[in-house]
């Protein structure tokens, strides 16, 4: 859903709806400003764009030099994933294309996972497209959006999980003995998982790889990776 101008995006940053993201006019000052920085308060993603990108969202020419974007999705509270003792928890540190975030929904929800993690800002958010490439699963997971992946961290950490970072430079995770609270850390696709952000993990584990290729896609990775912990639970 668009909300479009500036009087309309400055009464939806004091709701609570949950706004994926909104597009600003570069150099727009005034009362554009005070909407980036109501929205950087509040942790909301915004892109600057060129007045010709705001022009093709918006058919009218009523924007203004901004529109927000929301969702009707409902998003979890970080404690509501803490499940029982077995519990697994998938994280995803910059992931922003949104066919891996709808594939990551889709491995995490068959692997029995209790829920996502996402950052506010810096990664995709569940939004139509999200859940229409999670073929429904995004309608049976929970999926909790939080400050910062490096908070979600310590949360779970707090709640007894073990966290692992999934990058290709780790030890071999099928020498882990992943049983269990279990919280894996999936990188974005450029820059994987922060460096920051490994360090506040308990270890970093890695896929090994055979081929000519030298890294697999996230939610590829993720699912090897979800389905050796529920390997290790079954056998």
């Amino acid at each position: 859903m668009k909300t479009e101008g500036r009087n309309a995006v400055s009464e939806l940053l004091k709701t609570e709806k949950t706004i994926e993201k909104i597009l600003l006019e570069k150099g727009g000052q005034g009362i554009l400003g005070k909407i980036f920085a109501e929205a950087r308060k509040r942790g909301v993603r915004v892109q600057f764009v060129d007045r010709a990108v705001l022009d093709r969202e918006s058919p009218d020419g009523r924007h203004q030099g901004v529109i927000a974007y929301t969702t009707d999705f409902v998003y979890s509270d970080l404690g509501e994933l803490c499940g029982g003792e077995n519990a697994l928890v998938v994280l995803c540190d910059g992931v922003e294309d949104v066919h891996n975030l709808g594939s990551i929904l889709r491995v995490a929800e068959c692997a029995g996972a209790e829920g996502v993690v996402i950052p506010k800002a810096k990664g995709a958010s569940v939004t139509e497209a999200v859940i229409r490439i999670s073929a429904g699963a995004a309608e049976h997971i929970k999926v909790a959006k939080v400050p910062s992946i490096n908070y979600a961290v310590d949360e779970l950490k707090k709640m007894g999980y073990w966290v692992y970072a999934l990058e290709a430079d780790g030890e071999s995770i099928y020498k882990e003995k992943l049983t269990g609270k279990v919280a894996i850390v999936v990188g974005g696709e450029d820059g994987g998982v922060k460096r920051l952000t490994r360090e506040k993990c308990d270890k970093t584990l890695s896929i090994p790889l055979f081929g000519k290729v030298n890294s697999l896609n996230a939610s590829v990775a993720l699912g090897i990776a979800v389905y050796e912990v529920v390997r290790a639970r079954i056998s």
